[in-house]
């Protein structure tokens, strides 16, 4: 699969759920899924990263079901899912050498994640007349999908 769809599918992650995207391809990069050795992004193997950003990634997710977070869609959330998506997409990139494209696919796909993800919650939410069971399937579609991505790079 091309590394550029690669790229866009974590930027998708990173649009349905911030920070599980780079948690993922942080414990992709220290189990050496990834190979980020020698570039700007070799921070996220490093031995403490994937502990911590999977810390804030599962807080992210108790986040989410609160009845007060505010909508991916404005602007500091979808600012931050855009950085990571851009982040995840680029370590993918830049471990197969297209670091810029990485960085423009996931970026993309941040955004197509963010709007299809709002649009397919709030749809199923009132078909079903309840949030969390949704939220709830939307974080497994975010885990396994940001494993099934990374692990097509091994």
């Amino acid at each position: 699969m091309s590394i550029y769809v690669l790229a866009f599918l974590i930027g998708v992650i990173a649009g349905l759920r911030t920070l599980t995207a780079p948690a993922v391809v942080s414990w992709a990069a220290r189990l050496g899924w990834v190979h980020l050795e020698n570039t700007w992004l070799a921070f996220l193997g490093a031995p403490v990263t994937p502990y911590i950003v999977s810390v804030l990634a599962i807080g992210e997710l108790i986040h989410d079901k609160l009845p007060k977070t505010p909508s991916r869609k404005t602007p500091a959330p979808f600012a931050a899912r855009i950085v990571m998506g851009a982040l995840c997409g680029g370590a993918l990139g830049a471990a197969s050498g297209a670091l810029p494209g990485g960085l423009v696919a996931g970026a993309l796909g941040a955004v197509a994640g963010t709007l299809g993800g709002y649009e397919a919650r709030i749809r199923a939410g009132k078909a079903i007349a309840k949030d969390f069971p949704i939220a709830l399937i939307e974080d497994a579609i975010a885990i396994g999908g940001a494993l099934w991505i990374v692990s097509r790079l091994s």
